[in-house]
């Protein structure tokens, strides 16, 4: 498991607030950081992929344990 820099944990909140957290959280990271989200929302999984392809960040792992899904995004 690759150790991240931020902690999101956002679950409870339904679209699109998870992924406006995230994206004014890694406004204020530096390049290379990498920060793990923790959400319950289903849409997360298609919205941090589309997200981090269209803006050049790197989604490193996209799981799901419990009924929580896990994001780990590395900033460009």
């Amino acid at each position: 498991m690759i150790e991240a820099d931020l902690e999101l944990d956002l679950k409870g909140m339904n679209c699109p607030l998870p992924l406006l957290k995230t994206k004014q959280t890694m406004s204020q990271m530096s390049s290379g950081q990498v920060i793990r989200v923790q959400t319950t929302d289903p849409g997360s999984v298609r919205d941090f992929a589309s997200y981090a392809r269209i803006v050049g960040h790197t989604l490193v792992s996209s799981e799901t344990v419990g009924g929580v899904f896990i994001h780990v995004l590395r900033h460009k």
